[in-house]
């Protein structure tokens, strides 16, 4: 029976010796009794070597380097095998220290030597991880590939594939039903020179191997799951692929894939070879299968080169000609275009550029070829997908002036653009065509306290909620009351402070429009934390340019009616949401309370509670030993009172908080509905504030006799906001009230907010809903949440 299974692990696989017993483990329990195991020298090894060639040929002191890396081998030995095991390959390791220090001490060493030295990585490798997995109780041998892949020389050796298969097929019908570890990256000439297979060689060698012993599966164990849909170290949200086709994937080497290398991928056309990419150090996770006759497009791929080389040439010959003789010199062009007057503009990597203009210099006359230019100052970006063509134009929308238009050749598409637009291209494209459904930003209107405290909220839950509604929820604008920051790229959350103070600047509300307008978000999402009548007066506006709107701000709320009236008309009238649940209660889900019960057919018939923290505070502390006057000075040298404390003990936040509160159940009232009491005489409500404060004791008497006029009836004081249906009529008003010490508007925690909920469903046991009414944290969550529900509704189909 055939084998079925090559695995190739690269030198950040074998780094140590925890990474090989990982190796070791993967075998034993991914793979079969006779699989092949390619192997590259393990972590940095083959550096190293090149190092002490360097030191070497230079005539530097190369002895103490040799023995930093013979005593990392043995270190390796040491922790990983047995006495009988480690003795064999201390050994072994003796001898090889020996032929080194012969090599190295040659006083001109040609590149057979030099090759010679560079193999001993892969070497160790093959002869560690055999004798480890014969510790672990299983057959297995090391084998040097110099014996199996017989090469032809050149700038790249030619594998002569006849003379390999013969030696590939001999040697494992030698060995059935035991593992053979074979050295990556190194061949041998017909003579037994050592030969290297150049970068990437040691995958070149697995896949090589495996389409010369037809073996069904190559996987790759690297440090990565496998190819994503772009570079996860540059774009946040990149996802893995499950699969790719091979087409796909040699495209995508060719355009600067960090997983694949284009050599890698070639002995896999015209076989029944499938390939793996995994990640040795999570082998439980998922990973790309590149499958060799998959005729169906994968997702879309967005990778970029930051620096390529762009020839413009003078052509009076055939282009055709011009870029068969680059690929018959494996050079490959990464994207070509026709110019005006005969010029042709083609680009091609850093590492090629020399080689491509020799070819060009060589073949001039022949080609038609003058006035070649050469420019290295453009980056690449490209999307690989058997279906670019469905991406074409979502591409070609985000190109700027200075952007080579779209080359598409069925497979990608691919332009150049100043290496300073790479990056923030490469995410626009991701973002449209291979990334989220749609990209989100908010607009924060308020950047105080509360702001703050939302971003330090925004910055932790961010990716959480990007990867649960597969979007891309980005902060591009901050406002304050005198100055503005929009910016398309998004504003990083962790120096927004900085970036602020040093980049915003004055606004008038006809520009911000135009910004915002401007931006390239799908949707845009306002969060007002502000207490600005004036910005409330432009929620029409944000309405009518689609902008959603999220509010801490209870003025819209509790406006005029016909105001209320047209801001729920204009939702009604397109897809727009606009959420408030921070305006009432700040972070308690009230407002989600009471439309739940709608949505559960209960009709409500009273709501009330203490929707002050500062009140609350107030009554839950006063019991007439200090004056009332007192307590409300010391409360404003907390903090907890407004700075006019007659903000507060008006009423007037409540009487706007009942108000939203019953629009919410669907009562279409104006605050003068709403009665109220105010705690502030109207002798002194109009006072200048010192004034008020040099008389705030003008407050005591009356609250003194309230106070004890409810002792006498074992009552308390509480300053309530109620709204009740009563024989049909509704009565509605805000004052303060005596009520027993057992009602849940007694015995509150200090600053509390409490709401009780009469309904249908809810009649002599009311709805209770309590805790913190005010504070930077629960208002702040208040508001996330209400973004997240927005966002959620916008991503529902």
């Amino acid at each position: 029976m055939a084998r079925c299974h090559l695995h190739k692990f690269g030198g950040s696989s074998l780094a140590d010796a925890d990474c090989y017993r990982r190796v070791a483990h993967i075998l034993l329990t991914h793979g079969n009794s006779d699989d092949l195991v390619v192997v590259s020298a393990a972590g940095k090894s083959t550096n190293f070597l090149y190092r002490l060639l360097e030191l070497s040929t230079t005539q530097q002191l190369w002895q103490e380097e040799l023995q930093i890396l013979i005593s990392f081998q043995q270190k390796l030995i040491e922790q990983l095998l047995s006495n009988e095991q480690a003795r064999s390959l201390r050994e072994r390791l003796s001898n090889d220290k020996a032929q080194l220090i012969s090599l190295l001490s040659i006083e001109s060493i040609n590149d057979y030597q030099s090759s010679q030295v560079v193999s001993f990585g892969e070497r160790w490798s093959s002869r560690l991880l055999a004798a480890l997995l014969r510790e672990s109780g299983v057959a297995a041998s090391d084998v040097d590939a110099r014996t199996l892949l017989i090469a032809d020389e050149g700038a790249v050796p030619q594998i002569r594939l006849q003379d390999s298969r013969q030696r590939v097929q001999t040697l494992i019908a030698a060995h059935p039903n035991e593992r053979l570890i074979i050295t990556g990256f190194i061949c041998a000439n017909d003579k037994g020179d050592t030969l290297l297979l150049g970068r990437n060689g040691s995958d070149f060698s697995a896949t090589l191997i495996a389409s010369l012993a037809d073996i069904e599966r190559v996987t790759i164990w690297t440090d990565v799951e496998g190819v994503f849909n772009a570079d996860p170290n540059k774009i946040n949200d990149a996802k893995l692929l499950s699969s790719l086709s091979l087409d796909e994937a040699n495209r995508l080497a060719h355009l600067g894939s960090p997983v694949l290398h284009n050599r890698t991928l070639q002995p896999l056309f015209d076989t029944e070879v499938s390939l793996a990419v995994r990640s040795s150090y999570a082998s439980h996770t998922d990973f790309t299968l590149i499958a060799p006759k998959s005729s169906s497009a994968s997702a879309p791929v967005v990778t970029n080169l930051n620096r390529v080389s762009l020839f413009n040439i003078q052509l009076n010959g055939a282009l055709s000609a011009l870029l068969s003789l680059l690929t018959d010199s494996g050079l490959y062009p990464l994207a070509h275009w026709s110019l005006a007057k005969k010029r042709v503009e083609l680009t091609v990597t850093l590492e090629n550029q020399k080689q491509v203009q020799a070819l060009l210099d060589a073949n001039n006359e022949a080609l038609g070829i003058t006035d070649v230019q050469i420019r290295d100052d453009f980056g690449l970006v490209a999307l690989v997908s058997a279906d670019a063509d469905l991406y074409r134009r979502g591409f070609a929308r985000l190109l700027s002036r200075n952007a080579r238009p779209l080359f598409n050749d069925g497979m990608s598409l691919v332009t150049l653009v100043p290496q300073s637009q790479v990056n923030l291209l490469t995410q626009k494209v991701h973002r449209r065509c291979a990334g989220p459904r749609k990209r989100i930003g908010v607009l924060l209107l308020g950047v105080g306290n509360i702001g703050e405290a939302w971003i330090e909220l925004f910055n932790g839950a961010r990716a959480a909620l990007n990867k649960e509604i597969e979007a891309s929820v980005e902060l591009v604008g901050l406002v304050s009351s005198r100055k503005a920051l929009i910016s398309d790229t998004g504003i990083a959350l962790d120096s927004w402070k900085t970036v602020f103070e040093q980049d915003a600047t004055p606004w008038q509300y006809s520009h911000l429009f135009d910004e915002l307008q401007a931006l390239e978000c799908d949707e845009v999402i306002a969060l007002d934390i502000s207490a600005s009548a004036d910005l409330t007066l432009q929620y029409p506006e944000f309405f009518a340019r689609g902008i959603h709107v999220v509010s801490a701000n209870k003025l819209a709320g509790s406006g005029p009616l016909p105001f209320y009236r047209e801001l729920k008309l204009q939702l009604g009238n397109r897809r727009l949401f606009w959420r408030y649940n921070a305006s009432c209660g700040a972070g308690l889900p009230i407002q989600h309370a009471i439309n739940d019960l709608h949505n559960s057919g209960d009709s409500i018939e009273a709501v009330g509670g203490i929707f002050s923290g500062t009140l609350c505070w107030l009554f839950e502390n006063y019991d007439a030993v200090k004056p009332f006057s007192e307590l409300v000075v010391e409360a404003r040298g907390l903090g907890i009172t407004e700075p006019d404390p007659r903000d507060d003990l008006s009423g007037r936040d409540m009487q706007r908080k009942l108000l939203i509160l019953a629009r919410e159940i669907g009562l279409e009232i104006e605050l003068e509905d709403i009665e109220l009491k105010s705690l502030v005489p109207k002798h002194l409500a109009e006072l200048p504030l010192a004034q008020f404060l040099s008389r705030i004791d003008e407050l005591d008497d009356d609250m003194l006799q309230q106070y004890l006029a409810a002792v006498e009836q074992d009552k308390v004081l509480r300053y309530v906001a109620a709204l009740d249906r009563v024989d049909g009529k509704l009565k509605a008003e805000v004052s303060l009230q005596w009520v027993d010490n057992s009602h849940p508007y007694a015995n509150l925690t200090p600053g509390d907010n409490v709401f009780v909920i009469r309904s249908q469903f809810y009649q002599d046991n009311p709805l209770i809903i309590r805790g913190p009414g005010a504070g930077r944290q629960v208002t702040a969550a208040a508001v996330q949440s209400d973004l997240a529900h927005i966002c959620r509704d916008l991503l529902q189909e």
